[in-house]
């Protein structure tokens, strides 16, 4: 093709689309024992000896999550044993006071960051492509890349404890106590729960683009499981809530390493801006442990009744609405802090709202029972027992969330047993009642009817034993956080209680794992659908087949067991889509976002080691900084890179063999697509809303020192050079234009052009940084919070410029070994994308660091 020749025709789908009833019916049959339903077997069977440990499947990455995380909440339950143990009479030291500090840091942490948020991630990895009738998901191998991420950050954090070397500052880590803790334990939290934050952002992504992208055609937005929706809702809370903590630890990281005194107030800084930050995390997150498990709910309640949810289209704006005002109650936990009355009564009044939409949620299931036929099956049982549990905790929160109130029960154990409540109704029971109902799907056996109940009853019984007291002994005035307490204040009686109630707690989840792990070799196979649901996911394999699905279905209703006729047979003959692997690849269909029209045939990732190295390697960037042993950080930080970059270049968005493919029913889908319709795009689109919003928490952090300090920046600041600001904001704008003109004119087949422009682009993103570096130089970061901050603005940007030249370069390489061609120009699509918010960002630092940081 020469240089200015036209870019080639991109293919459309061809065929009819929807298809008819006759259609499916005049479908060749293939069967689970014909030539492709064998090819299909060959291509997604699952590798066997230790081989296996390099599947990427949904299935195997889902099992291996959720079991780990499991058994972080089991050691977490250990822990608190342990604390109950402690607690159950006045002036006994079964620990030392730093021993019980690293405890209930190490609980509360296991719990949150180790078990609540990856259980909703590792069950969501099993469930979607059930429950959406997709093969995969779109990016195995980032599924699995996160599990050992997040497997290799929680042995770090939670095996400190076996060195006497655990954070002791609480799970929230409050500065000064966190930041002048000597030893690594501080560090381990803030590094160790970074990296596993990356792995959560990871998952997230997947399960987005997942639900928006990878629906079976037909499944328009008002037509997916209402599990999907709330999968939508809490991925999206993940990417806005989790980046102001990683923002608020790479601030507080930079203390503790470089003494930059963010949150010093003797040199400028404020404490109350990590409160800030933390808690713009801190409180969606109980939402985003919270809306999982109404999900579960969501999905049980209509099988129990035997009939389509009630108000389907209010749960989902309750959802939504609880998502979008659960990030307006932070201060909620900061009513003692010394605000403002103005402050304080809008965050009560939000605190209280946000009680509407859950409460919305709830009735509808209450409708959808009272209208249905109610079969008391197990899993409902569980449910049952969650929302008496949950509305306990929604009556305490409800007092809570009244300032006056609050002001009288701050820090105590009123506060912990409304924080229970509220967890164990909102996340373990109903995940317990996901974990029976959804048995048979993963295992294709059930577990014990009798063990089941006994396990409810335990645990129902042990909670509220354990809990319901507390609420007495935080009125009595006991505080929380405290190892010891004299005699005759009160509290010894339910101190013992609760002590007794965890150890029932602790019987009750004991039959529970044993039901889980006993052999189950000679017990027989469940019956398909053995609750006769409705949805998607229970048209599954019994025995189980390794490919999700026989065939990909056309779907019209939401319920299609229930009212699409003739469905089971047609999936399973074959007669739907993707019915064979002619080529012998991993494929499933990828489809529009909003009515789920095909539009690509979707190569998925195969089994692979490169997972592994890259997490090992990004771990040991996140670990070593621990220590202080930068050097190794260093290391580990390029071959992650390198190995990361491995594998994408040989993996994504690679050339196929053949532009277009026959899928079945008349119907023809490219095989590569680029831009808008493509997961890579979405996924890089939704991946750079989190990175900004982190970036937009550096930026809330130099307005609060403004509005908080009236000598900020100090009349006396030497401020960054503003010539060389000036020609970072230049070149980096070039860069990003550069960039812009690479993609357009490789699109127009101007190769020599668009390598060129690429070639350019990255030189400018080199000055760029080069000048920002300069601008901070005569500053000294640790003196005072301003030039620490303009310090932390440079070192962000960049960073990301650095990643941004290393995607110039790599688009260089692509076009330069006909990877990325006219043609096929997925890679350059999703690094303008990347460059549009970048270059954003950088303006914005730039003008904070130059004019503004002047005006002020």
């Amino acid at each position: 093709m020469t240089s200015r020749s036209l870019s080639p025709l991109r293919p459309k789908p061809e065929g009819p689309f929807p298809p008819t009833e006759a259609m499916l019916d005049e479908q060749a049959p293939q069967g689970l024992d014909s030539d492709s339903a064998n090819r299909l077997r060959e291509v997604w069977k699952t590798p066997t000896g230790w081989r296996y440990w390099s599947a990427v499947n949904n299935s195997e990455v889902g099992k291996w999550y959720s079991l780990t995380a499991f058994f972080f909440m089991l050691c977490a339950g250990i822990l608190a044993l342990a604390m109950r143990v402690q607690l159950a009479a006045p002036d006994i030291e079964v620990m030392s006071a730093d021993r019980y500090n690293q405890f209930f840091t190490m609980h509360g942490s296991a719990m949150m960051f180790l078990f609540a948020v990856p259980m909703f991630e590792a069950i969501s990895i099993i469930l979607l492509p059930g429950l959406l009738g997709a093969r995969d998901m779109p990016f195995p191998r980032l599924s699995a890349f996160g599990y050992w991420s997040f497997l290799i950050g929680g042995v770090f954090v939670l095996g400190s404890l076996l060195f006497d070397a655990a954070p002791r500052a609480g799970w929230f880590m409050y500065p000064p106590l966190a930041t002048e803790d000597a030893g690594p334990g501080s560090d381990i939290w803030l590094l160790g729960l970074s990296f596993i934050e990356v792995a959560s952002i990871a998952a997230a992504v997947e399960l987005i683009v997942g639900t928006l992208k990878c629906r079976p055609p037909g499944m328009r937005v008002n037509l997916m499981p209402l599990y999907a929706w709330y999968v939508l809702v809490v991925g999206g809370m993940i990417l806005f809530a989790f980046p102001p903590l990683i923002a608020g630890d790479f601030l507080f990281e930079l203390e503790r390493s470089f003494d930059w005194p963010f949150f010093d107030p003797t040199r400028g800084g404020d404490p109350m801006l990590w409160q800030h930050l933390f808690w713009i995390f801190g409180h969606p997150e109980v939402y985003i442990i919270f809306l999982p498990s109404i999900a579960i709910a969501a999905m049980i309640v209509p099988t129990v009744a035997q009939r389509p949810i009630v108000g389907y289209s209010w749960i989902v704006l309750s959802a939504v609405g609880t998502g979008f005002l659960s990030f307006g109650l932070w201060v909620h936990h900061m009513y003692t802090t010394g605000l403002p009355t103005l402050s304080l009564g809008f965050f009560s009044a939000a605190s209280e709202a946000v009680v509407i939409p859950t409460g919305v949620q709830l009735f509808a299931f209450l409708a959808t029972l009272m209208a249905g036929r109610i079969r008391m099956i197990l899993p409902m049982l569980w449910i049952a027992g969650a929302l008496a549990i949950f509305t306990m905790g929604g009556l305490t929160g409800v007092m809570l969330a009244l300032a006056p109130f609050d002001f009288q029960v701050h820090d105590t154990y009123f506060v912990v047993a409304h924080l229970h409540y509220t967890l164990f109704g909102g996340m373990v029971f109903p995940v317990m009642a996901g974990v029976y109902y959804y048995y048979p799907f993963i295992a294709k056996k059930t577990l014990s009817e009798r063990l089941g109940r006994w396990a409810f009853w335990l645990i129902f019984t042990g909670f509220n034993v354990t809990f319901l007291p507390m609420h007495l002994t935080g009125l009595l005035g006991m505080p929380r956080r405290v190892y010891t307490y004299p005699e005759g204040l009160g509290w010894e009686v339910t101190n013992l209680i609760s002590t007794v109630g965890a150890f029932v707690i602790a019987a009750g989840f004991a039959v529970f794992v044993w039901d889980l792990l006993r052999p189950k070799g000679s017990q027989p196979l469940c019956p398909r659908n053995p609750w006769k649901a409705g949805t998607l996911e229970w048209a599954h394999d019994v025995p189980e087949e390794p490919w999700g699905m026989r065939s990909i279905p056309y779907i019209s209703t939401r319920y299609p067991l229930w009212e699409q006729p003739k469905f089971l047979d047609r999936v399973e003959e074959g007669r739907f889509y993707l019915p064979d692997a002619e080529e012998g690849l991993r494929e499933t269909i990828v489809t529009s976002v909003i009515d789920a029209r095909p539009i690509l045939v979707q190569r998925v990732n195969t089994p692979t080691w490169i997972t592994h190295i890259a997490a090992v390697f990004t771990g040991g960037a996140f670990i070593f900084p621990t220590f202080h042993l930068y050097t190794p950080a260093i290391v580990s930080g390029v071959l992650a890179v390198c190995a990361i970059l491995y594998w994408l270049w040989t993996t994504t968005a690679r050339p196929p063999e053949a532009d277009m493919k026959d899928v079945g029913l008349g119907l023809r889908l490219p095989t590569y697509v680029s831009g808008p319709e493509s997961c890579g795009w979405w996924a890089m689109w939704i991946t750079m809303l989190g990175d900004a919003t982190a970036f937009s928490s550096i930026v809330f952090g130099f307005f609060f020192y403004w509005t908080s300090n009236t000598a900020f920046p100090p009349p006396d600041a030497l401020h960054a050079g503003a010539g060389a600001v000036a020609v970072a904001a230049a070149a980096f704008a070039a860069g990003w234009l550069l960039t812009i003109a690479a993609r357009f004119t490789n699109r127009r087949g101007r190769v020599g052009a668009a390598r060129a422009a690429l070639a350019a682009g990255a030189l400018s993103t080199c000055i760029g940084a080069a000048a920002l570096i300069v601008s901070v130089l005569p500053l000294d970061p640790t003196s005072h919070v301003y030039p620490a901050l303009m310090w932390a603005l440079m070192v962000w940007i960049v960073a990301h410029a650095g990643v941004g030249l290393v995607m110039q370069l790599y688009c260089l390489a692509g076009s330069l070994t006909g990877k990325m061609t006219p043609r096929y120009e997925a890679d350059i699509w999703n690094v303008s994308l990347y460059w549009h918010f970048f270059a954003v960002s950088a303006l914005v630092a730039c003008a904070l660091m130059g004019p503004v940081a002047r005006l002020l």
